[in-house]
């Protein structure tokens, strides 16, 4: 017993402090030399976890896990420095778990490296070397060399073309050879019905809307007086798809003719048009592919209006043209083009740009070379010329791997267009005074500081609880301010359920089916969850034939038309689905505020009132 007793005493500070060593390298397998690997207590990581509020801000000191935690505690953590073959020993690590961090100090690599978002055991990280890799950096003189240039080394990425990140925009009539329809039969269904021949009545103007201040109808409305203008949609003889619009209150005004050039969505939930007008292209008209004309709502109708104010002046009662400062250009593109720039004018105007290609999508600029209208690998990766023209050891110092950053670097790549900022235009493209979208691998808080003027989404972007996103495009506002994304066992980004290149062929570019019987994408986490005893425990009765998403990703953003109507509420009123889900990952309850004593038609959608909960009885909300 004493002899026991003595062996166990000799074996506890072994336990208590195990070494961790190995390695920092970068993909070219260069050693990185002068980095300082830092173990960041998971503790520590989740004490920085809160509960979601829609204040988003920049300089805050609890959203960037590792960045924020060794600004406060750096000296306090193991550390060790890199040799210059890159080997590194912690010698002391007491019992605990850690994310492993690097910072390098040369000036060809980022900080973070493929372990710092998974948390790791003093024993895991004894157990053998640790083979770290970072991130190159992307040189202040690189360019943009277009996909077709990176596709030619990394040609088993090529499924990106079939992605919705790469067909966003495309030419009526034209894709470019950077983009593949096939996985989206049903993709020009509203182009289809316009190329056709189609005429719009819009009518019953509401100055205190947004973007629709229009009831949209191919008939002619009961009340003819309430009709500002017409757009007949028709194609020409020259094959190009155009419309003209009329004034419904002054037959003598001249109509107006704009070609439509391009579309923009198509492939989830809907599809505008970009019509020209000088050097500029507007967006006009929303076919909402899950719309019916027969529901009230005029968001959830087959055509929903955009923007038709900026084509007929109410107070004038006159045709009109777009305001100049209203242009897709400027206020949307570059969240999708490739290499995004505005250049001013002499003239107080701006020239759009994009990364050349000569598979690109169109002439934008008008230098005779094809511009990627979409986002092509350069957008994460950043700008590929030094990449291109390095030498075979130099490669990985002189491109961005957002999966060898730290999650805060990763997710602000998606977070910049996933979210709902305001830039230095004051408009919603998060650009610097450059007039630039972020580098690849620049902090969270930098691109706050130096891309917004406003950080996230207003508080109408919310529902009414201040917690759960109403707005669409903001689920990686919800994501930062979920558990996943803070938490002491992995830190997540949105490539860790979602695949950037389209490689598995599944909706929303999944890794794993969500929906299907084994809940697979979940579960690849998430193993121990058995659903009856989950939902038995959770929710007081068993469900077998459910998915995880269902409850734990409600969709609570619309984009389209949402998904049709929910559970029936009070008076036989429904409720509704919308179409994109929320990525907080929580649970909404009946008795939230957004929900509880709301008319059903304005109400959260949560899973008690969609349709999948044939067993609730939404009335009593």
């Amino acid at each position: 017993m004493i002899a026991a007793a003595m062996l166990a005493a000799a074996s506890l500070p072994a336990a208590q402090a195990q070494s961790a060593r190995g390695t920092v390298k970068d993909a070219g397998n260069q050693a990185v030399a002068g980095a300082t690997v830092y173990l960041v207590p998971a503790a520590d990581v989740a004490k920085l976890a809160k509960a979601p509020t829609f204040q988003i801000r920049r300089d805050a000191a609890d959203d960037e896990p590792m960045e924020d935690n060794l600004a406060a505690n750096r000296d306090k953590y193991a550390q060790a420095i890199t040799d210059s073959g890159g080997n590194f020993n912690i010698a002391k690590v007491a019992d605990g778990k850690y994310f492993v961090y690097v910072q390098p100090t040369d000036a060809e690599h980022l900080p973070g490296g493929d372990l710092a978002n998974k948390s790791m055991t003093a024993a895991e990280l004894a157990a053998k070397p640790l083979a770290i890799q970072v991130s190159g950096k992307i040189p202040a003189d690189a360019v943009f060399v277009g996909t077709s240039r990176c596709l030619a080394c990394h040609s088993k990425y090529s499924d990106v073309k079939k992605t919705l990140h790469r067909l966003g925009i495309t030419v009526v009539g034209k894709p470019s050879k950077l983009q593949d329809h096939s996985r989206f039969p049903a993709f020009n269904a509203g182009l289809d019905k316009l190329l056709a021949g189609a005429k719009f009545y819009f009518y019953g103007y509401d100055k205190g809307r947004g973007f629709d201040k229009y009831q949209v109808s191919q008939k002619p409305p009961a009340d003819a007086t309430s009709v500002s203008l017409t757009a007949t949609f028709f194609k020409d003889k020259d094959g190009t798809l155009k419309f003209r619009t009329e004034n419904a209150k002054d037959p003598s005004d001249p109509a107006r003719t704009y070609p439509v050039e391009m579309t923009y969505g198509g492939g989830l939930y809907k599809q505008r048009y970009l019509f020209r007008v000088g050097d500029s292209t507007y967006p006009f008209l929303q076919f909402n592919t899950e719309g019916s004309d027969a529901n009230a709502d005029r968001t959830r109708k087959s055509w929903r209006d955009y923007h038709a104010d900026w084509l007929y002046d109410e107070q004038a009662k006159k045709l009109t043209d777009p305001p100049a400062k209203k242009s897709f250009e400027i206020e949307c593109a570059a969240c999708h083009y490739s290499g995004y720039r505005l250049t001013p004018t002499v003239a107080g105007g701006f020239v759009a740009g994009a990364a050349n290609d000569p598979n690109g999508e169109a002439d934008l600029d008008g230098d005779g070379r094809p511009n990627e209208l979409n986002m092509g690998c350069e957008v994460c990766h950043g700008a590929g010329s030094a990449h291109v023209g390095a030498t075979k050891a130099k490669r990985g110092a002189t491109i961005v791997n957002p999966r060898k950053l730290a999650a805060e670097r990763s997710m602000v790549i998606c977070n910049q267009c996933h979210s709902r900022p305001q830039g230095t235009m004051k408009n919603d493209q998060p650009i610097s005074k450059d007039n630039r979208m972020l580098t690849p691998g620049i902090s969270r808080n930098e691109y706050l500081v130096n891309h917004t003027t406003r950080e996230d989404g207003a508080q109408r972007d919310f529902w009414d609880d201040g917690v759960h996103s109403k707005s669409h495009h903001q689920q990686a506002t919800d994501l930062v301010r979920s558990k996943k994304y803070i938490n002491a066992t992995q830190t997540m980004t949105c490539a860790d359920c979602h695949d950037p290149h389209g490689t598995t062929g599944l909706k929303h570019q999944v890794k794993l089916d969500a929906r299907d019987a084994k809940n697979s994408l979940c579960a690849s986490c998430h193993k121990a969850v058995e659903m009856k005893a989950h939902t038995a425990k959770t929710v007081g009765a068993e469900h077998e034939q459910i998915n995880c998403i269902n409850c734990h990703m409600t969709k609570t953003m619309q984009t389209g038309a949402g998904l049709g109507k929910g559970r029936d509420g009070k008076d036989g009123k429904n409720y509704w689905m919308n179409d994109i889900s929320s990525h907080l990952f929580d649970v909404p309850r009946k008795t939230n505020p957004a929900v509880k004593g709301v008319e059903p038609g304005r109400a959260m959608p949560i899973p008690y009132t969609n349709a999948c909960g044939a067993c609730h009885d939404a009335g009593n909300l």
